[in-house]
Parts: structure tokens; C-alpha cells; sequence
């Protein structure tokens, strides 16, 4: 079982920007992909980005593009979502995800999961 955390949310003012950090358990050359999804009040879990972890091929969701950064770094098995120009919008709990199969890299389906981080946004 892959463990997940997540770190780096908290109160940020609209306009600022946070990144976030998730360290992974997973052994060397199991992963396929990481990624994040956001889940806010009232809403549906949606994934925001993912990237491959072979090649750094990286997707963003809508709501995700031009705003997120993901990035990972292999040597200390991190994967990272820099959030730009922050809406209140945004508030939600962000969540690390990582695959140990082989999918499309715009696939929802995830074998691992951390237990999320909050991220406030305040106008």
C-alpha cells in the first residue's frame, strides 16, 4: 500500500499563490502517474492535474490551466501543484493521488490516494 501525504495548504489571500508538496511511499519505477484532484464544499471531486512520471507529460483539467504548475522530482519521489493568482473558488481540500498502472495520462482513476490538505482562500 502506497502512503501518500500532502503538505503546504492553509489561509492564503486571493491573488497569492501556494504550493503544494506530497511525498510518496511507492518503490522505485512502480509509479506511472501522480496528480492532484481538489474536492470543495458541495462539489464533486475533480481531478486538477496529473503527470506522467516516466516523461513529465502533464495534464491540467479546465479549471486547472494557465493557474497550476504540477512537477515532480523523481530522486525524492515528490510531486508538487504550484497555484497561481488564487481564486476564492479555489478553497477546497486538495488531495494527492499516484497509479501504479499504466492509463491515460487524463484517466480519473487512481490506485493511491493521500488524505488531503486544506486550501482557504479568502477575497
Amino acid at each position: 500500500q502506497v502512503q501518500l501525504e500532502e503538505y503546504g495548504g492553509g489561509l492564503v489571500q486571493a491573488g497569492g499563490s501556494l504550493r503544494l508538496s506530497c511525498t510518496s511511499s511507492a518503490r522505485p519505477y512502480t509509479t506511472y502517474r501522480m496528480g492532484w484532484f481538489r474536492q470543495s464544499p458541495g462539489k464533486e471531486r475533480e481531478l486538477v492535474a496529473a503527470i506522467d512520471w516516466r516523461f513529465a507529460d502533464t495534464y491540467y483539467a479546465n479549471s486547472g490551466e494557465g493557474r497550476f504548475t504540477i512537477s515532480r522530482d523523481t530522486d525524492k519521489n515528490m510531486v508538487y501543484l504550484q497555484i497561481d493568482s488564487l481564486k476564492p473558488e479555489d478553497t477546497a481540500v486538495y488531495y494527492c493521488v499516484s497509479d501504479d498502472t499504466l492509463r491515460s495520462i487524463s484517466s480519473t482513476a487512481f490506485t493511491s490516494w493521500g488524505r488531503g490538505t486544506q486550501v482557504t482562500v479568502s477575497s
